[in-house]
């Protein structure tokens, strides 16, 4: 199979990189993740990346903290990642830059949207870190955000379920799985595919979504392939 796509951004959450030790970064897991990326890599595929940072820090469930220095604490789980990620790459083989939204000048690039073009164009992964920057946006919408500045032509949502649900597999054994859906859709059912922002981003900006599991690492270079892996959100129905 051959890629569809010549521009994607792939979105990784924190839970998926700490592997079966579910806090942390277990690098066996995350190099599984990094071979697909590769075969994409040298297909001429240009990736850029946006992790999570939930297996280090969770902004939203953090008690009585203040939400804002909450969220920044996130930011920076997110960082602890995309550098994690970054080695992993490098160890195959892989050029990568790390981008970060808040400026740590020592250990990423910050993020200059003009430059992680320039990167892409010269076959160099991007990972950007820290979300958008501010407090009170997931990292979905990050991801959102970043498809649509650095013009993605879709976003790779790597889960733990094999797409999207009417409800929640994992509790309801008569949960139907959609094969293809429209942005309206995910917005008027108010399905957990990711938060409003995100959808209304991709939406606005005609980003496709595809929402597959990583448990098989090898379904992120089949996705790009448009193999239906999982499920497809688009604008029309």
């Amino acid at each position: 199979m051959k890629p569809k796509y010549k521009r994607i951004l792939l979105k990784l959450s924190g839970e998926s990189l700490a592997g079966v030790n579910k806090h942390g970064i277990d690098f066996e897991t995350v190099t599984s993740y990094c071979e697909p990326i590769k075969k994409l890599v040298n297909e001429g595929v240009q990736v850029g990346i946006v992790v999570g940072g939930g297996n280090f820090w969770r902004g939203r469930s953090s008690g009585e903290m203040d939400r804002t220095r909450a969220d920044h604490m996130g930011m920076l789980a997110t960082t602890i990642n995309a550098l994690g990620v970054a080695d992993a790459l490098e160890s195959i083989g892989v050029d990568v830059r790390v981008q970060t939204a808040i400026s740590m000048r020592q250990v990423a690039e910050p993020y200059i949207r003009n430059r992680a073009i320039r990167h892409l164009e010269k076959g160099r992964v991007v990972i950007f870190g820290c979300g958008t920057g501010n407090p009170f946006f997931s990292t979905d919408t990050a991801a959102a955000l970043r498809a649509a500045e650095i013009e993605a032509e879709i976003i790779l949502k790597a889960t733990l379920v094999d797409g999207v649900y009417d409800k929640d597999p994992n509790v309801y054994k008569d949960a139907v799985k959609f094969d293809k859906l429209s942005f309206q859709q995910v917005l008027e059912k108010d399905l957990k595919v990711m938060d409003s922002t995100a959808a209304a981003i991709c939406k606005d900006n005609n980003i496709e979504l595809m929402v597959f599991s990583i448990l098989d690492p090898e379904n992120i270079y089949e996705a790009v392939c448009d193999s239906k892996v999982g499920t497809l959100v688009t604008n029309s129905k």
